[in-house]
């Protein structure tokens, strides 16, 4: 089973919809999920935001954070996750956030790429963030990304079940 069906399997077993808030993925995790057979009922929601301002006016992304963390950053990652959850219906979110490349930006070696995967558990939001590289062409990291934040998505559910966060 590849990855996108195994996502799409563990949210039929979990009973959840997924929602994402993407920006150097582009809505690449929403398309390998919706090419799924069957795929589409556990997808809620998908937003692709390039831009700053898209970032604060449609997930709720403070000016600080940008200002005080970049754009590429766990932070802005976490609170992209928070906003796409916040205005849905689903149980997961999972963000991107990054530098497909193929050059440095500010200090940023190109193929880095900052995710999360917020979890409404009950009443409980748990948020899990982390900054991965990978190296190829603009499309390489991409799908690479895209296939990460789905791989990574049961593990950091099993530990939102357990009550960790992080």
């Amino acid at each position: 089973m590849d990855i996108a069906a195994g996502t799409i399997h563990y949210l039929k077993q979990h009973q959840m919809t997924l929602t994402s808030a993407e920006s150097c993925t582009a809505g690449k995790i929403i398309t390998l999920l919706s090419e799924v057979a069957g795929g589409g009922s556990c997808i809620e929601s998908g937003y692709v935001v390039y831009s700053p301002q898209a970032k604060q006016r449609l997930l709720g992304v403070r000016a600080y954070t940008i200002d005080t963390f970049n754009l590429t950053s766990c932070e802005v990652a976490r609170e992209m996750a928070e906003g796409a959850l916040r205005d849905s219906t689903a149980q997961v979110a999972v963000a991107t956030t990054g530098l497909l490349g193929p050059d440095d930006m500010d200090g940023i070696p190109a193929g880095t790429i900052c995710f999360a995967w917020a979890y409404r558990i009950g009443k409980t939001l748990s948020v899990f963030s982390r900054k991965e590289r990978f190296m190829g062409s603009r499309e390489d990291v991409q799908l690479q990304a895209a296939l990460h934040a789905l791989r990574r998505l049961t593990h950091f559910h099993q530990r939102a079940l357990a009550g960790e966060r992080g």
